[in-house]
């Protein structure tokens, strides 16, 4: 459904900005899940969500070195420096990982070797799992893992039950400003959308928008980091995309976090509506919105506790 939107033109970087009013029609063209956290993703044609939840089961496992959480896999929340990850290893772009959540099992594919398949429902299987992923990430993960399961609290960068949103427009953009190939999938996003101008996203900040039966509240722009560089198809780090953020557009920052507020059915090709009015803030602005957004999300936390 097109309709008319008040846009802020993100593009001069800084704290500049310049009104702009258009006709946009955005849809959803990809949900994505990454069951494993640091691990590859997988396509989703539907998916149900529930008010203060994210996609079902997404980052709900984890490779750790950390020794906290019990031997039933209740795993604490915990910040992503705590985990195998792209950012710091490379190589996990090349362990491919299927869950099969009615067998309660996962596999793990690596190149040229004989996939592991286990429970994780099991201390055994767990440790099975585990002892597969050290081996096929020696020498570059040095410290033995674990893997774990999530507790009440998905393993995402934020401790906050939420879902990150990707503007394909937005990154079509940073690929032409930087003359390079840019997957969508560096940015890890579980809703890809489509058909707005670039980076519109972040105009939504503060702000209600509808997925398809689902009702969002965007709450922050999302920072990068250096996991965005790696390739994930390759595992090679071939891009610096960070720099490239921040040379032609003046941050770091590519999607918005989002919270489920009315739950319901997500379909790709659902229409998205987003918000009849944009909210302008300065770098610093968005800047210190992303850090409120943390402070909430660790009163959160604590209380569940």
């Amino acid at each position: 459904m097109a309709r008319s939107l008040t846009a802020i033109d993100h593009s001069r970087g800084g704290d500049a900005f310049l009104l702009v009013t258009g006709a946009v029609s955005v849809t959803l063209a990809a949900i994505y899940r990454f069951p494993v956290k640091g691990l590859r993703g997988e396509p989703l044609d539907s998916v149900d969500v529930v008010p203060g939840q994210g996609l079902p089961h997404d980052r709900r496992f984890a490779l750790t070195a950390d020794g906290v959480g019990s031997s039933d896999g209740a795993f604490p929340w915990r910040p992503k420096q705590r985990f195998a990850m792209l950012m710091r290893n490379a190589e996990l772009a090349r362990l491919a990982c299927r869950v099969d959540f009615g067998r309660e099992t996962v596999e793990l594919v690596w190149p040229g070797e004989a996939p592991c398949v286990a429970s994780y429902a099991s201390a055994a299987g767990r440790a099975e799992i585990a002892a597969f992923a050290n081996r096929v990430l020696a020498p570059a993960v040095r410290t033995p893992l674990r893997f774990v399961e999530a507790g009440r609290l998905s393993l995402t960068d934020v401790p906050e039950n939420c879902l990150s949103i990707i503007n394909l427009a937005s990154v079509r953009d940073l690929e032409r400003r930087m003359g390079a190939t840019i997957h969508p999938l560096r940015f890890r996003g579980n809703l890809l959308i489509e058909g707005g101008d670039p980076w519109t996203e972040f105009d939504w900040v503060g702000s209600e928008v509808r997925v398809g039966a689902g009702r969002l509240r965007v709450h922050a722009r999302i920072p990068r980091c250096a996991a965005t560089g790696v390739n994930p198809d390759t595992a090679a780090r071939d891009v610096n995309v960070l720099k490239g953020l921040k040379t032609h557009l003046g941050h770091v920052d590519m999607g918005v976090y989002a919270e489920v507020l009315d739950g319901g059915r997500l379909a790709v090709g659902d229409t998205i509506t987003p918000p009849t009015t944009a909210h302008a803030r300065s770098r610093i602005g968005h800047q210190l919105r992303f850090v409120r957004f943390l402070a909430r999300s660790a009163r959160l936390m604590l209380r569940r506790r």
